[in-house]
C-alpha cells in the first residue's frame, strides 16, 4: 500500500514500515553471530539455524507473492513447489547458496522481507488473499511477517546465543492484529512468545498448540 494509505490507517494497525523494521531488527542482530555456530539447533525447533534462516526467508516470500497476481487467490496458494532438502526439515521454496556463507544467508533474509515490504505498500487495502490461518488482507500479510520474524529470531537468538528483546510497541500492534484475544496488561513480547508458545505467561498455562487470526475484522 502507498504510504498515503499507510498514514490513514488507525494508529494499532501494522504497517509495511513495521514489517522492515523488524526485518532490519533481526538482520542487524543475526549478523553478531559467529560463523561456526549455524549448524546448531535453533531455540526449541527441530531445524538447525541455517534451516530456519531459510524457512522465515521463505514465509515471508510466500506471503508476498500471495499479494502478487491481479486476482489473488482465496482458496489456496500461489502454487510454486515447497520441497525440504532433508527429511524433517522445513519445505520451502527459497533455500539459500550454502557456498556464500552466512552473509549470503542473511541477504536472502533481507531480500525476503522487502518483497514483501514493497507488495504491502503498493497493495490497496481492500485486496484480499488465502492464508490458512483466515483470508487476509495487507496489513494483515505484514504482521503475519513481523511476527514470523520476530518469533523465529528468537528461536534463532537462542539457538546462536545472541540476545533478542524487540520493540514493545510493534509487539503490541502484532497482537491486537493476529492473536486478539491474548489477555491485557503483561509485557508485550512475553504475551507474544507465550501466544506463539515459546513461553510461559504467570497466571496462563504455557500453550502446546497456538494458531492466530489472519482475517479481516470490522
Amino acid at each position: 500500500m502507498s504510504r498515503s494509505t499507510e498514514a490513514a490507517l488507525p494508529p494499532s494497525a501494522v504497517t509495511a514500515d513495521d514489517l522492515d523494521r523488524a526485518v532490519q531488527l533481526a538482520v542487524s542482530v543475526l549478523r553478531q553471530a559467529p560463523p561456526t555456530a549455524w549448524d546448531g539447533r535453533a531455540g526449541s525447533l527441530e531445524w538447525d539455524c541455517w534451516e530456519t534462516v531459510e524457512h522465515l526467508s521463505d514465509d515471508l516470500f510466500a506471503y508476498a507473492v500471495q499479494l502478487g497476481p491481479r486476482r489473488p487467490p482465496l482458496e489456496g496458494n500461489v502454487p510454486f513447489v515447497w520441497e525440504s532438502r532433508r527429511a524433517g526439515g522445513p519445505a520451502n521454496a527459497v533455500h539459500a547458496d550454502r557456498a556464500a556463507g552466512p552473509a549470503g544467508l542473511l541477504q536472502v533474509l533481507e531480500a525476503s522481507g522487502a518483497l514483501l515490504v514493497a507488495m504491502v505498500r503498493t497493495t490497496t487495502p481492500e485486496v484480499r488473499a488465502h492464508h490458512v490461518f483466515g483470508v487476509s488482507d495487507p496489513e494483515g500479510f505484514a504482521a503475519m511477517g513481523a511476527v514470523e520474524t520476530l518469533v523465529h529470531t528468537h528461536d534463532l537468538a537462542e539457538g546462536l546465543g545472541l540476545a533478542w528483546n524487540p520493540p514493545a510497541d510493534l509487539c503490541a500492534r502484532v497482537l491486537a492484529r493476529l492473536f486478539p484475544d491474548v489477555p491485557d496488561g503483561a509485557d508485550p513480547w512475553l504475551t507474544l512468545l507465550w501466544a506463539t508458545g515459546r513461553a510461559e505467561l504467570p497466571g496462563h498455562p504455557r500453550r502446546t498448540t497456538w494458531r492466530w487470526d489472519g482475517s479481516v475484522r470490522g
